[in-house]
């Protein structure tokens, strides 16, 4: 019998490759700012936002205070952890749900403010951290425009979407511009877990499944597919998603999915599922990537590079919500070659990030 826990070894002291973490999140302060003012004066209603940040933000313990010390860093502590970790770059994104909790006006200003800051840590340090831009999804116009800044004003290799948007999500093709900017531009979208939205939550909440447990990928699985059968694919065949997490389950429904949905979209039965020019299966091997972020643990990783595809795997931390430096060591001592090893933690990050 295996152990349910096996030790993790200490990492390669010089691998042949470089680490790069994809998924690492930052809040400026000014964020962190109105997140506690919006859980203190209850103009922030998410249930799920509320039980996340109500933690995180305002708790006294350890590891919460840890944890905001952490998030609001893109200086030397920052890259003091990275150093004891291992890891040589990140690609840091505005950390869920980013400024997707406020109304669009106020989100976009936001979503500036936080591209120009998250551009000025890249540039103090441009060989430990690259970045992804923020926008405001259901501000129509604006997003597409900001992620377009982001990218070729600011030097951004992407963009950060941190799924629903106050309930909203955007399989609806009134939101598409943003898609179609980020095919033009060549630049992936990382769709981000957010907490289950207000119509979805309330089962989850009071066991306490509403976050990385398990309601994450629940919510972001969710919105993945929701894109996948709506026919965005089909629109923009070129874009290009990532999901964290090992895809948030979905390389292991793969083969259901597929069959189901199949069968499904001939039927008539949903009046908004309808065929699409390819299988599901397809659109999840060919328009996603996946991160192994907050799975320090080799038999799922290894299951999609074997089911996906050895390059569309890329290593992740979750830094600072999962910050375990031990991982990295587990991962290192992977069967998968020192070729393979290469392409996790490095060459598919550099290929999809353009670094």
């Amino acid at each position: 019998m295996t152990d349910r826990y096996p030790p993790m070894p200490p990492r390669k002291a010089a691998p042949p490759y470089k680490r790069i973490a994809a998924e690492e999140a930052w809040l400026p302060p000014e964020i962190m700012n109105l997140y506690l003012k919006g859980l203190e004066d209850g103009t922030i209603t998410d249930p799920g936002f509320r039980s996340l940040w109500g933690f995180f933000g305002t708790s006294t313990t350890e590891k919460a205070r840890a944890h905001s010390r952490r998030i609001q860093t893109l200086g030397a502590d920052r890259i003091a952890d990275m150093d004891a970790s291992g890891i040589d770059m990140q690609v840091v994104a505005l950390s869920a749900p980013g400024v997707q909790v406020f109304d669009p006006k106020t989100a976009s200003a936001l979503a500036r403010s936080a591209n120009d800051q998250l551009a000025e840590g890249v540039a103090a340090n441009p060989d430990r951290f690259v970045g992804l831009a923020a926008f405001s999804p259901l501000d129509i116009g604006e997003a597409e425009r900001e992620l377009e800044r982001g990218v070729t004003k600011l030097g951004l290799r992407g963009g950060i979407l941190n799924s629903h948007t106050l309930g909203t999500y955007l399989d609806d093709e009134r939101y598409w511009g943003l898609f179609e900017a980020a095919e033009a531009l060549d630049v992936p979208i990382y769709l981000h877990p957010n907490t289950p939205s207000p119509q979805m939550i309330e089962p989850f909440l009071n066991r306490g499944l509403d976050a990385a447990v398990y309601g994450f990928a629940c919510e972001t699985g969710l919105h993945a597919l929701r894109l996948v059968v709506s026919g965005l694919f089909d629109r923009f065949p070129k874009l290009q998603i990532i999901l964290g997490h090992c895809g948030e389950a979905l390389p292991y429904w793969l083969y259901r999915i597929d069959y189901m949905h199949g069968h499904i979209s001939v039927t008539g039965r949903y009046p908004d599922v309808k065929p699409l020019k390819r299988r599901a299966w397809d659109y999840l091997m060919d328009n996603f990537y996946y991160t192994s972020s907050g799975i320090g643990w080799a038999p799922p990783i290894e299951y999609v590079q074997k089911v996906i595809g050895m390059d569309r795997m890329l290593y992740a931390m979750d830094y600072p919500w999962q910050f375990v430096p031990d991982e990295v060591g587990a991962l290192d001592a992977m069967n998968i070659g020192d070729e393979g090893l290469k392409m996790f933690f490095e060459d598919n990050a550099r290929r999809v990030f353009k670094i």
